[in-house]
């Protein structure tokens, strides 16, 4: 069997095809898998090192906006599609795989076009609650169409054929509140509050918290992942206490996890699969600029099925944002409440549900 995923530029769009990608390897030995990306995009060192092949095409996004340049880059665009589409029918053509994945990204549109067009078996995955340009256009051809959030269906024409399978997440060993703790040198007694931005941080979040910082450790431990381009500013500024651990990055996310009454992070897609399955209430703080503002769509979700609360990232400076943090965190029930909530969204095998998906279009 040789499947072929599409999609990338940012882990959002990748990790879910690795995932998928690793379990098909577990269900059909010997499987040919390979991906297709960008140079610029994170799969161009990711998939290497995972030991894939990786089909290199090049293709850019539309420019947002109206003004002259926008539209001069969008023209550019567009040749730059009509390339990439033609090495694509070139590699459906020579690869001949039995059924092409597309996860979203850039790169995905031309490859699933080009499936389409060749004949190929298609399935594309949808990580957030507002589809992606690419869904939403080439979703009407595709064999099946795989969704994270119920709330996508709408925006789609297309009715049969969807599925609502979740979102391929990390999974982490199952860890014990007072060992977790214990991980990041916290006493058990007091509420903990998860905060991280990814990997990179968010400076706004960064911001508020260490405003917050006093009120905060007065009642409860802080586990602070800051991300690296913010971490020696933020440190600096914090004093040791047995109530703070503050990192760059946390290792051991699971045990994070495990330790948190509470997190206080954005809402892309990854993250949102990781709190449902680990079913942790959050306060959730959407990225403003991210495309389509779909992290807002992301969080709404959440927030509609009483599994969290939102702050618009331009209030976190305002007292009352400060005050829903301060509260929830040290309400016990309503904690336990949105946990529950938040755990009937979870989808865990959601890698492994999809993977037998591909399997049985690979066969039809």
């Amino acid at each position: 069997m040789k499947v072929l995923f599409a999609g990338g530029g940012t882990g959002g769009h990748l990790y879910p095809g690795v995932a998928m990608a690793g379990e098909l390897q577990k269900l059909v030995p010997g499987a040919r898998i390979s991906f297709a990306g960008t140079k610029n995009g994170i799969e161009a060192s990711e998939i290497p090192r995972l030991g894939y092949p990786l089909h290199l095409l090049p293709v850019s996004g539309l420019k947002r906006g109206g003004s002259l340049q926008a539209i001069l880059g969008n023209l550019r665009v567009l040749a730059d599609f009509a390339g990439a589409l033609f090495n694509a029918l070139s590699l459906i053509r020579k690869e001949k795989p039995d059924v092409v994945v597309g996860t979203g990204g850039f790169v995905s549109a031309p490859v699933l076009l080009a499936a389409e067009i060749m004949g190929c078996r298609t399935l594309i995955q949808e990580q957030n609650a507002f589809p992606g340009v690419t869904t939403k256009m080439l979703s009407l051809l595709a064999g099946e169409v795989h969704l994270s959030f119920s709330e996508a269906r709408q925006y789609l024409r297309r009715r049969k054929g969807v599925f609502v399978s979740g979102n391929p997440a990390r999974s982490f060993p199952a860890s014990e509140r007072e060992s977790a703790l214990r991980r990041f040198d916290l006493g058990e007694q007091l509420p903990t509050l998860l905060v991280f931005g990814g990997s990179r941080g968010a400076r706004s979040i960064n911001n508020a918290v260490l405003k917050w910082l006093d009120e905060v450790t007065a009642g409860a431990n802080l586990v602070w992942q800051t991300g690296a381009l913010d971490y020696e500013r933020v440190s600096s500024q914090v004093k040791p206490s047995g109530r703070v651990w503050i990192g760059p990055y946390i290792e051991h996310m699971g045990d994070a996890y495990a330790a948190a009454d509470l997190v206080l992070c954005r809402s892309g897609a990854s993250t949102i699969a990781e709190l449902s399955n680990a079913s942790k209430p959050s306060v959730l703080v959407p990225y403003p600029y991210a495309t389509g503002d779909h992290q807002r769509y992301n969080a709404k979700a959440l927030v509609g099925n009483g599994a969290a609360m939102l702050i618009d990232d331009s209030h976190l400076d305002m007292p009352e944002a400060r005050q829903i943090v301060l509260d929830l965190l040290h309400d016990s029930g309503r904690l336990s409440a949105m946990a529950h909530s938040c755990g009937t969204l979870a989808h865990p095998d959601a890698a492994l549900q999809l993977a037998r998906r591909i399997i049985q279009l690979a066969n039809r």
